[in-house]
């Protein structure tokens, strides 16, 4: 088995339009599917939403604030899965409630650090 890390992607203004109850609402869908994952035991983090704001670092010790400034899609969040293969992990990516907001999961294989 492979660990993948599922990124969710979509454009962050989604939430700035949503009453405190829709917020509420699409928590239930998550919350099922990651439970549905869980129960497979293909769940082995169970990730973190992130903050819209954030910083890049560049070469010459340079920070500006980022990640995307100019791109409307941002990361929202991650969770890490365990599959046999890429299919598996993206099949698995197919039950995410993002894809209901016209959000997207990026899948991308988790390979160890070399010791």
């Amino acid at each position: 088995m492979n660990d993948f890390l599922l990124i969710f992607r979509r454009d962050e203004s989604v939430d700035l339009q949503m009453t405190p109850e829709q917020l509420t609402a699409i928590n239930k869908p998550w919350q099922d599917w990651m439970g549905s994952l869980a129960a497979q035991n293909k769940l082995a983090d169970s990730g973190n939403r992130l903050h819209p704001d954030g910083r890049v670092v560049k070469p010459g010790a340079i920070v500006t604030d980022g990640p995307y400034v100019e791109v409307k899609e941002a990361i929202g969040g991650y969770i890490v899965v365990r599959a046999a293969s890429f299919d598996e992990a993206a099949e698995l990516s197919k039950g995410c409630p993002i894809l209901d907001t016209n959000g997207t999961v990026e899948v991308r294989q988790i390979l160890p650090m070399a010791h």
